[in-house]
């Protein structure tokens, strides 16, 4: 997990190294021709590079082998220890596992089809940007960046990304679900009326209470208890809730209000509870709160709309359905964490190898990305943010990682 670009000495700021990385890949990168997946078989075996070792990257690349469909050839991550656990795994040559927070760029320099994104959240813009440029398909988690500079990056991405004939796919898992699909056709078509109000909730009994360390190494290693890293929890993980929740309202949040704190986690972590009212367009308010670490707490990702003529509930760990003038009966998810993410790696597969370029889920995963950063800065602040107001002010985070190996 991998980029240097906090504006200190030595460092690149993000606008830098963009500008940097674009010349650098027109000259120095093999840029990977489109024709070069147009003509795949639908079975083709596809070369990928994992960007990000971690706990979730080694899950994640064991999902995307078990398909048949892809071949490990490179591996990137701060750590070595990383990098080799999971090269000696899927027979990955120790001259492409790179390390060092500019191992990514290496990675993206060798002859892949694909990578696949899996580090702390801040390092998704930058390295979503250069494997654009390098001429790779994407598949990145989310959330997709801490802030709106990365937000508006990842959008640009995107654009950039079908018009260089790229897959560009963020991996949310319900989207991924046929019953949310069919449920959101049946809202789209008209079916909840005019809507009148909502509420998502994010109660997680995990999360841990932990602080971030002192050095830049121990940083990386726990980062989701660093701000700059991981965007505060309501970013990192209560975005499942609002992703449901602006998919449903299908528009922007106006502005909101919020408050939380930390009365669970030690001081210098991140927050443990947020609560937080959004207001939509026509006078559409939604209720969002989220916490952590509370013992034998019933996790939950919840969303609820009101409309004139019913009503839809969805839980990432229940059901999802619709009741009012025009029923769905819907029915359970099942395990949605790793069904989900199934169904996005083999249609990550079938877009690239089908030629489908339109990344239909960039624009939504913008959408709920901000809609976390303006919750989260509303609380911050225990006052109003409006929309407008957020991406004039296009705050940045930036975490200490001087000490950091290159």
């Amino acid at each position: 997990m991998n980029t240097p670009h906090p504006p200190s000495p030595g460092r690149l700021p993000r606008r830098a190294f963009l500008a940097k990385t674009a010349a650098a890949t027109a000259t120095t990168l093999t840029v990977l021709e489109s024709a070069a997946v147009f003509g795949a078989e639908a079975n083709a075996v596809l070369e990928l590079g994992l960007i990000g070792c971690g706990g979730r990257g080694r899950w994640i690349a064991e999902l995307f082998a078990q398909t048949g469909l892809y071949r490990w050839v490179a591996c990137a991550d701060y750590f070595q220890d990383r990098v080799d656990a999971v090269g000696e795994k899927y027979g990955i040559a120790a001259d492409r596992r790179y390390t060092g927070l500019a191992g990514y760029r290496r990675l993206l320099e060798g002859k892949l089809d694909a990578v696949v994104i899996e580090t702390p959240p801040y390092f998704h813009p930058e390295e979503s940007w250069a494997a654009v440029e390098a001429g790779k398909h994407v598949f990145v988690a989310k959330p997709i960046a801490v802030d709106v500079p990365g937000c508006e990056t990842i959008a640009e991405a995107g654009r950039q990304a079908t018009a260089k004939k790229l897959v560009f796919l963020v991996d949310f898992q319900t989207r991924a679900h046929e019953l949310y699909r069919e449920a959101l056709r049946r809202v789209r078509r008209g079916d909840l009326g005019k809507l009148v109000l909502g509420e998502a909730h994010y109660p997680w009994a995990g999360g841990g209470r932990g602080t971030p360390p002192a050095t830049a190494e121990g940083r990386l290693r726990s980062w989701y208890y660093v701000v700059e890293l991981s965007g505060d929890f309501i970013v990192e993980q209560a975005i499942h809730a609002l992703d449901v929740a602006t998919w449903i309202l299908d528009a922007d949040p106006v502005r909101a209000v919020g408050m939380g704190g930390r009365k669970l986690r030690p001081a210098g972590s991140i927050w443990d509870h947020f609560a937080v009212n959004y207001w939509f367009a026509n006078d559409v308010p939604l209720s969002f709160t989220c916490i952590q670490t509370i013992p034998e707490m019933r996790d939950e990702i919840t969303a609820r709309i009101y409309g004139s003529e019913g009503y839809i509930y969805t839980d990432y760990f229940g059901q999802v359905w619709i009741r009012g003038n025009e029923p769905f009966p819907g029915g359970s998810v099942g395990n949605l964490y790793t069904t989900g993410a199934q169904t996005n790696i083999r249609e990550f597969h079938q877009f690239i190898t089908t030629g489908r370029y339109d990344n239909p889920t960039v624009a939504p995963s913008v959408r709920s990305n901000l809609t976390a950063i303006l919750g989260r800065e509303a609380a911050y602040r225990g006052g109003e943010v409006t929309w407008a107001g957020l991406l004039k002010e296009a705050k940045r985070l930036e975490p200490d990682l001087r000490e950091a190996k290159s």
